[in-house]
């Protein structure tokens, strides 16, 4: 019977043998903040804030120094146009794919193990994960 314990100690095992070499220094703060302007619509200053429990401010210098390193830019909310929101650069999005994904070379290499079956279930697994995973937040 699986438990969050289980579960933790699987999904660290396969993070760690099968997550991509990282080639840049990039803070763990940074990385969340990207994947916030990834996985949300309108994320500005106020909202990286709230989601790292830190002053505005802070958020505000991990937000410049992220743009001064290519990672993200600012534009203007087409809703509401007072409002900055920003965006992943592609550079932004290849550091995040390098730092939060799984290599998909080593997961071709992984997949040759498996059957048709079992490779079904591990996508059903992971799908079902997924999408109540996202009704957490």
């Amino acid at each position: 019977m699986i438990t969050p314990e289980n579960l933790n100690q699987y999904w660290t095992d396969i993070y760690f043998h099968l997550h991509y070499t990282h080639k840049e220094k990039v803070t763990h703060q940074v990385v969340r903040i990207l994947q916030l302007v990834e996985k949300r619509e309108n994320v500005g200053i106020a909202e990286i804030a709230t989601y790292l429990n830190v002053s505005p401010n802070t958020a505000s210098e991990h937000v410049k120094r992220s743009i001064e390193k290519g990672y993200l830019y600012k534009k203007r909310d087409q809703k509401d146009e007072r409002k900055v929101v920003l965006g992943l650069t592609e550079f932004g999005v290849e550091i995040l794919q390098r730092n939060t994904s799984l290599d998909e070379a080593k997961l071709e290499k992984l997949f040759e193990n498996f059957d048709e079956e079992e490779k079904y279930l591990i996508e059903k697994a992971f799908k079902l994960l997924s999408e109540n995973a996202k009704q957490c937040m």
